[in-house]
């Protein structure tokens, strides 16, 4: 098959649609393959992905290339990795995209070791150069502690993007593009697993990559029953609950409150953080907020250097009010 696109993004299908950060990426791509005056492609690997197809192209996609197979219903990663490695053979693009989720961590540096090309992974931004078409990708290393730009020079051009750092393009139902069948003959002995069961873990209140409005709170509450009076405030907002890593680590809250490096990345309207110190693998996960209000005793805490509005004090005296104030709001 000739060369179709400059640009592939590997989108990922959950329940038939496409997820979130797949439509982050395409908005990524939109702009690259615009830089570089070529198409851009959206690659869907799984079963029944017509729906996913449809959504892609609605969100910038000018061609979708699909690998369906019953044995892809649910992720494997051996046939998933084989079903994407022929798909991006047969495509060749100059630069594939992928966002960098579960699915993506685990088949990105396998890919890229299939395909032969370095992987640039976790990256915040991403931009090329129309003269050179080398794509230019800046991440965070030493543990969020700095930010490297790199460049590709390998074809494909290979990078991973970050959930959450960028927005997606609103949904063009208009558009038109066309839907192209790769087939891959696949091999059930590849499997090196079985999916025997699927248990999910049903989450209460808000999801945090989802709120619009974020109470996180840190090291500086002391302890578990003071993740209470947060509980209140983020009710009174309708906000989802985070926490930092010292937080998790110290056994107060569940893991899936973690934000961070190692949590998740949220990227609210506003951002409200009580007794976090605001270390940089903190602020790597919630860099995309657009407001950040820190509450900590310590004035020279890091958090305030990132935080739009500040208050010096002592939250058990604080968060009450606040929390008083609001209600009275609304």
């Amino acid at each position: 098959m000739p060369v179709e696109a400059e640009v592939l993004v590997v989108g990922e299908c959950h329940a038939g649609q496409l997820t979130s950060p797949s439509k982050e990426v395409l908005a990524v791509g939109r702009r690259l393959a615009a830089d570089l005056g070529g198409q851009l492609a959206l690659g869907l690997i799984g079963h029944e992905v017509a729906g996913a197809s449809h959504e892609g192209i609605a969100h910038g996609a000018d061609h979708v290339f699909t690998v369906e197979d019953p044995l892809l219903t649910a992720f494997q990663l051996e046939l998933y990795l084989e079903a994407l490695a022929n798909l991006c053979r047969a495509v060749q693009p100059r630069l594939l995209l992928m966002p960098r989720t579960d699915i993506g961590r685990d088949t990105a540096p396998r890919l890229a070791v299939r395909l032969g090309v370095a992987l640039a992974q976790d990256c915040v931004e991403v931009t090329c150069d129309p003269a050179t078409k080398h794509l230019m990708a800046t991440r965070p290393v030493y543990g969020g502690n700095a930010m490297a730009t790199v460049r590709c020079t390998g074809l494909p051009q290979f990078v991973t993007i970050r959930p959450r750092v960028y927005d997606p393009l609103p949904a063009d139902p208009r558009r038109q593009g066309e839907v192209t069948p790769i087939r891959v003959a696949l091999d059930p002995s590849l499997a090196k697993t079985v999916v025997v069961s699927v248990a999910k873990d049903e989450a209460a209140g808000i999801k945090l990559e989802d709120a619009r409005v974020i109470v996180a709170g840190g090291r500086g509450l002391g302890g578990p029953d003071a993740f209470r009076p947060l509980q209140e405030l983020a009710n009174v907002l309708g906000a989802g609950i985070g926490a930092s890593r010292a937080a998790v680590d110290s056994g107060w809250v569940p893991y899936s409150w973690q934000i961070g490096l190692t949590g998740k990345t949220v990227a609210p309207e506003l951002y409200i953080t009580v007794g976090i110190s605001g270390a940089s693998q903190h602020m790597a996960g919630c860099s995309g907020a657009k407001c950040i209000v820190a509450i900590n005793k310590d004035r020279e805490a890091n958090i305030f250097r990132q935080a739009k509005y500040g208050v010096v004090g002592d939250w058990q005296k604080i968060l009450p009010a606040l929390t008083a104030a609001v209600r009275d709001l609304l």
